[in-house]
């Protein structure tokens, strides 16, 4: 099956072999390895990426199903040099251990923001439920979505 699919404002046009997943597309046809695999059971949110602005695990979302929508990696948030207000924020509060879980928590709090540039620390929280840190950074993150929420606002 052939598909086309617009990832990071580019279209890819690809022939689908079997079910292959988003995220199969992304690491293992297109070579975008920012998105994470890991538990592929829909627990960690190391694989999230943006669909249409919503937080998506790619490791469940069939490429089949995603055709004409506006996807997004943690590859197509900054703009040439310049990171992404939530990029940056996560470096400036010192929110990256391992770094692992950190495309997939950017990812989400990219689509929260989006939404909710002033998000109190519940919503945060409730927005990156599903991402799991396995160093336990999460003040640090919670900071710097909320100081990205802030930048992102003016």
């Amino acid at each position: 099956m052939q598909v086309n699919l617009n990832i990071n404002k580019k279209q890819y046009s690809l022939d689908l072999v079997g079910n292959e997943t988003l995220l199969e597309i992304l690491r293992d046809r297109l070579s975008m390895t920012g998105t994470k695999t890991a538990c592929q059971e829909t627990e960690c949110g190391t694989c999230t990426v943006m669909i249409n602005g919503k937080a998506v695990l790619s490791c469940i979302t069939l490429a089949a199903n995603v055709q004409g929508d506006q996807i997004t990696t943690i590859e197509g948030l900054a703009e040439g040099d310049v990171l992404h207000p939530v990029q940056q924020a996560f470096i400036d509060h010192g929110s990256v251990q391992c770094g692992f879980c950190i495309p997939g928590m950017i990812m989400s709090s990219v689509a929260l923001l989006q939404k909710n540039p002033e998000p109190t620390q519940e919503e945060v929280e409730y927005a990156l439920d599903g991402n799991i840190c396995r160093c336990a950074g999460y003040p640090k993150i919670f900071d710097a979505v909320k100081e990205a929420g802030k930048k992102m606002k003016k």
